[in-house]
C-alpha cells in the first residue's frame, strides 16, 4: 500500500509492506530535488551565505548558521566575538521555538483529532519571528551571520524589545500550551505532573495514555547531537550510554535507489536526532522520567519538543544578559577569503535535529559543498535488514493512519531533505 504524506513541508510517500496484517517494512520515497549542493559549486564562497537560507522557506536560518559556521572553520586563527556568537545563538533559539510551535498546532494538534489551530500558531511564530528580524533585519532567508561575525548593531531599545518578545510568548506558552508557570514546568521531573493540567499539552499526553499508545513509536534508541553551543551539549547515546567522541570522517552520506533523500549514518548505524535527542543528551528531569518509563516513543518524542520550547524561552532571557553591547559585532579576518584553500565542516542543531555543512574552498572558490539535514538522518531509508529510524518506528503496527502519526512526531522537512 503507497500512502502520498503531505503536510510535512513538502510531499514523500510511505510504501508499507505488510505481513501477518503488521508492517513488516516501509519505504520511504522523496521524489524531486533542486541540487542545491551542484549550483553551489564555482560560487564564491559568500554566494552560500545568500543561497542556502533558501534551502528551506521553515528553518532557514539554520542553514545560514551551519554555512557561516563551516566557511569560518576553513580559517586556522579567525576571531568571533563573544557578543556576535550570543546574537547567533538567540536567533538560532528562536527559529527552534518558531518552529516548535507550529509543529505542535499545525501538524500533532490535528493526527490527535483536534482542529488545527493556526492562529495559535500564528500567534507564538510570528513574535519569534520578529525577535529574529530585530537582530537579522529581515526573516525568513535573513543573510546577517557572516564570516567574522554579524552585521547588526544591537541597541539598548533592541535588547528591552527581544526581552518585551520572549516575556510574551512565554505567557502565550503557559496560558495555552502548558497551563503552569514555565520555571515549575521546567524543574518539573514527572510525567504524572505534566498530565494534570489543563493546557493543550495534557490534551495530547491524555490520549495518549487512553488509547495506550505510550509504547508507540519505539526505534532503536540511539539518539546522535552534532551542533553545540551554550545550551546544547554533542554526543551520542544508545539508551543511556553517552560518548562526546563524533569524529566527522564517521559521518556516511550514501545514495538511495528509491529516493532523492541520501541515507546518513554514524559508524553505519543509524540514529535519532532532533528534541528527544538533545534531551537525553543533557538529561532534562522531565524527558529522563518519560524515557525512563516509555522509551524512545511518540510520547517521549512529543513531550521532548515541547518541554524544548521552555528550556529555551528560558535560556534565552539567560543569554540576554549576558550581551555586552561595547564588544564588536564583526572582527574582519585577516585573510579575505578570496585567499582561501581549504575544508570545513559547521554543525549547528535545527528544529528537528542536526544540520552538518560541509565546504570545499580553494582560492575563495567552492569546489564541492554537502549539506546533510537531520530529516535524512531520521528518515534513511535502510534494508529490510537494516532499517532507518523511522522505519523501524514503525514496524509492527496495523494500522497505516498510526504509522502516519508516529513518522509525523519526527516532524519531516522534504524540501529541506530534497535540496
Amino acid at each position: 500500500m503507497i500512502k502520498l504524506i503531505e503536510k510535512i513541508e513538502g510531499e514523500a510517500t510511505l510504501d508499507f509492506n505488510f505481513k501477518d496484517e503488521k508492517i513488516e517494512f516501509v519505504d520511504i520515497k522523496f521524489n524531486s530535488t533542486r541540487g542545491i549542493e551542484n549550483i553551489l559549486k564555482g560560487k564564491n564562497a559568500l554566494d552560500a551565505l545568500v543561497i542556502n537560507p533558501r534551502v528551506c522557506g521553515i528553518c532557514g536560518h539554520a542553514h545560514l548558521i551551519a554555512t557561516v559556521k563551516a566557511l569560518e572553520s576553513c580559517y586556522d586563527d579567525l576571531k568571533i566575538s563573544k557578543k556576535a556568537e550570543i546574537i547567533r545563538e538567540l536567533t538560532l533559539n528562536f527559529e527552534l521555538i518558531h518552529n516548535h510551535f507550529k509543529w505542535f498546532y499545525l501538524t500533532l494538534f490535528p493526527l490527535f483529532g483536534f482542529k488545527q489551530e493556526v492562529l495559535k500558531a500564528s500567534y507564538a511564530s510570528q513574535i519569534m519571528g520578529k525577535a529574529i528580524a530585530t537582530f537579522g533585519g529581515q526573516y525568513p532567508h535573513t543573510s546577517y551571520a557572516i564570516v567574522g561575525g554579524v552585521v547588526c548593531e544591537v541597541t539598548s531599545m533592541d535588547i528591552v524589545k527581544i526581552n518585551s518578545y520572549i516575556d510574551e510568548t512565554i505567557k502565550f506558552f503557559e496560558r495555552n500550551v502548558i497551563d503552569v508557570d514555565v520555571e515549575k514546568f521546567i524543574l518539573c521531573d514527572n510525567v504524572e505532573m505534566a498530565l494534570k493540567s489543563k493546557g493543550d499539552l495534557a490534551k495530547i499526553l491524555q490520549i495518549i495514555y487512553e488509547k495506550e499508545w505510550v509504547e508507540l513509536g519505539k526505534s532503536y534508541d540511539r539518539f546522535i547531537v552534532f551542533g553545540k553551543n551554550s545550551y546544547f551539549k554533542s554526543g551520542k547515546s544508545h539508551k543511556t550510554r553517552i560518548s562526546k567522541n563524533l569524529p566527522y570522517e564517521y559521518v556516511k552520506e550514501e545514495q538511495n535507489k528509491s529516493s532523492f533523500a541520501k541515507n546518513v549514518s554514524f559508524k553505519d548505524k543509524y540514529y535519532e536526532v532532533g528534541p528527544l535527542s538533545r534531551a537525553m543528551l543533557k538529561r532534562i528531569p522531565l524527558i529522563k522520567d518519560a524515557h525512563r518509563r516509555y522509551g524512545d516513543s511518540i510520547l517521549s518524542r512529543i513531550l521532548a519538543r515541547v518541554c524544548e520550547i521552555a528550556q529555551l524561552l528560558n535560556h534565552s532571557k539567560s543569554l540576554l544578559k549576558e550581551l555586552d553591547l561595547s564588544e564588536a559585532s564583526y572582527i574582519e579576518p585577516q585573510i579575505d577569503i578570496s585567499k582561501v584553500s581549504a575544508s570545513g565542516v559547521g554543525a549547528v542543531e535545527a528544529a528537528r535535529g542536526s544540520l552538518i555543512h560541509k565546504v570545499s574552498l580553494e582560492e575563495g572558490i567552492i569546489k564541492n559543498y554537502e549539506i546533510i539535514t537531520p530529516t535524512q538522518w531520521n528518515l534513511a531509508g535502510g534494508s529490510r535488514e537494516n532499517q532507518g529510524i523511522s522505519q523501524k518506528a514503525m514496524v509492527g503496527l496495523k494500522d497505516e493512519k498510526i504509522a502516519e502519526l508516529v513518522f509525523k512526531t519526527f516532524d519531516v522537512c522534504s524540501v529541506c531533505t530534497t535540496h
